[in-house]
């Protein structure tokens, strides 16, 4: 599944796509702590802000 991290601030957006949860979410944290509002979207459409990362993680990530 492909994870798209949707990164904006001020007048710039950034956006990156990652086939691992676990990539997708080290980069979207990363952006997030340097003052980017963050969203990751899921392949069917669900978008996780910061606040729903942990939830994300449960949900795809291999155990």
């Amino acid at each position: 599944m492909a994870y798209l991290i949707t990164a904006k601030r001020d007048n710039a957006t950034m956006k990156s796509e990652r086939s691992s949860v676990l990539i997708a979410l080290a980069k979207a944290r990363v952006w997030n702590s340097e003052g980017w509002d963050v969203l990751i979207t899921d392949g069917h459409g669900t978008e996780f802000p910061p606040r729903d990362f942990e939830r994300l993680e449960k949900l795809y990530a291999p155990h």
